[in-house]
């Protein structure tokens, strides 16, 4: 059974604006997260090089995302592409991909680095905001994972407008 080009355009949509709003929430999650340290002085998330590369990544899907809502929107209402060369299904199919591996790369870094200091500071005495900042930063990561499983689906659903759309050749 086939699905109808309006139910795919609709179920893009409705994942591109569930992204948008995971990535959204991970980047003021991880952008917000600092930790006191002994001293009493305050360190923010960049204090660990993975979690720059964490909110980076998701600022970046967060961008991505946000340009092609538009499109979505277009397309959903009209039915039509608003780039009617055949550019745009390439283009969101390898985009979708792209964003979905670098996605997954910086949430796989985040629960790495995550876990790791986590093993370490568990094993201390007197480390409850260490902690608390570690525990905001799976929250981030694990919103960035969940805005990686959404782009991962756009690619199997741009891969099938890339499909209906095509006419032969490169360009469709």
């Amino acid at each position: 059974m086939a699905i109808s080009s309006k139910a795919l355009a609709n179920t893009s949509l409705v994942l591109r604006i569930l992204c948008l709003l995971v990535l959204a929430a991970s980047v003021v999650v991880m952008g917000t997260n600092t930790v006191t340290d002994i001293d009493g002085s305050k360190d923010h998330f960049t204090l660990l090089t993975t979690y720059r590369y964490v909110l980076a990544i998701g600022i970046v899907g967060f961008l991505y995302t946000l340009v092609q809502i538009p499109f979505g929107v277009y397309y959903v209402y009209t039915e039509k592409r608003w780039i009617r060369n055949g550019c745009l299904p390439i283009f969101d199919f390898y985009g979708d991909i792209v964003i979905s591996f670098l996605l997954a790369t910086a949430s796989g870094a985040g629960f790495a680095v995550t876990y790791e200091l986590k093993k370490f500071v568990d094993g201390v005495v007197g480390f409850g905001e260490t902690r608390k900042f570690l525990n905001r930063g799976y929250i981030s990561v694990g919103l960035l994972f969940l805005g990686s499983i959404c782009i991962a689906i756009l690619s199997i659903l741009s891969s099938n407008f890339r499909k209906s759309t095509s006419k032969g050749g490169f360009f469709g």
